[in-house]
């Protein structure tokens, strides 16, 4: 199937985004990554992903931040986004009620659910344009 979706993971722990670029690639994505929240902004306005897959705590601006900003915008506001937390780390109800953010994940967490997810949140999803205009 060419229907390739492209996937941003944001995390500020590099086996993270190992395991889970790794994982989703296997899966037949396009990977992205982005450091921390300021990073994957960038990236989204520069090749705009299907699905991003955020950690909470991150230097500069968190994932909630990032999620927010993505919600704010309406050329960003269509990307769902998985948040992944730290073990012990509870977020309330509230820090989560942004429009875009689809489901929350606890570390440490089964890279096969995340793919599962992944596919059942990119189901009905056009895939984007990112992997036409060259990116990685």
């Amino acid at each position: 199937m060419s229907t390739t979706h492209t996937i941003l993971i944001v995390d500020d722990e590099a086996h993270i985004l190992q395991v889970l670029s790794l994982k989703l690639r296997n899966c037949g994505y396009s990977i992205t990554t982005a450091v921390d929240g300021e990073d994957a902004l960038h990236h989204v306005k520069e090749s705009p992903p299907d699905l991003v897959i955020t950690d909470v705590q991150m230097p500069y601006m968190n994932g909630l931040e990032f999620a927010h900003a993505l919600s704010d915008d309406p050329a960003t506001a269509h990307i769902p986004v998985v948040v992944l937390t730290a073990r012990g780390h509870t977020l309330e109800t509230s820090d989560t009620d942004i429009p875009n953010v689809r489901k929350v994940l606890s570390k440490p967490f089964s890279p096969r659910g995340i793919a599962e997810l992944c596919a059942t949140l990119l189901k009905d999803t056009p895939r984007s344009n990112a992997q036409n205009r060259g990116a990685a």
